[in-house]
């Protein structure tokens, strides 16, 4: 098994910490987005639009982060990741989806906004991102309630989260002291070994 993946890609760290839960052993090839490694002819047979992650399992290659976690759910069960129920499994898609539009996309516009100089900052967009990341949160923490993940037990959507969810304080979002739901989530996250792991995340933690 192969995972062609951009250490700091938000996407290909969900689909890491899935690989890490049910323990397959895998290579990783770096796809240096910073040198358009991606739009390569030989990386596009992988995957006609260019971007990361890719898994290529034996004869069969899979690209989109959620389609790859779907994946290896139904060819590595163990130890399950999605809800037996359709239920279950429709609402646990339902939260990855969001993560991947509502909550990753803002969280990288203000990582990017905070790299730059105070000066040279988008005032405007770093606004803008903060007011979409506290909403989620505020969303997120009515829907955890007393569970201890978003699906009772740890899914693909707490997976599709935890990246970015590491590095909130690094980008200046405090949890309010209303949240603790999500304050205890994000505790639980931070201490699985599958997140602990993740490369990518280096001087954001």
């Amino acid at each position: 098994m192969k995972l062609y993946d951009y250490p700091q890609c938000p996407f290909g760290q969900k689909v890491r910490i899935v690989l890490a839960e049910k323990e397959l052993s895998y290579e990783l090839v770096n796809v240096d987005l910073r040198r358009g490694e991606q739009k390569r002819p030989e990386f596009l047979k992988l995957n006609p639009f260019g971007k990361v992650p890719v898994l290529v399992d034996e004869d069969v290659v899979v690209y989109d982060s959620t389609i790859i976690n779907e994946y290896l759910e139904d060819e590595y069960p163990h130890p399950r990741l999605m809800p037996e129920d359709s239920q279950g499994r429709a609402r646990t898609r339902l939260f990855e989806d969001y993560a991947d539009l509502a909550f990753i996309l803002p969280v990288g516009v203000l990582m990017n906004e905070v790299r730059k100089p105070e000066a040279e900052r988008d005032a405007e967009r770093v606004r803008r991102s903060r007011e979409e990341i506290e909403r989620t949160l505020a969303y997120l923490n009515g829907q955890l309630g007393e569970q201890p993940y978003l699906g009772g037990e740890f899914s693909v959507a707490d997976a599709a989260f935890a990246p970015r969810l590491m590095v909130l304080r690094a980008v200046g979002i405090e949890l309010r002291p209303q949240w603790e739901p999500l304050r205890r989530w994000i505790e639980r996250l931070a201490e699985r070994p599958s997140v602990q792991k993740l490369e990518g995340l280096e001087g954001w933690r």
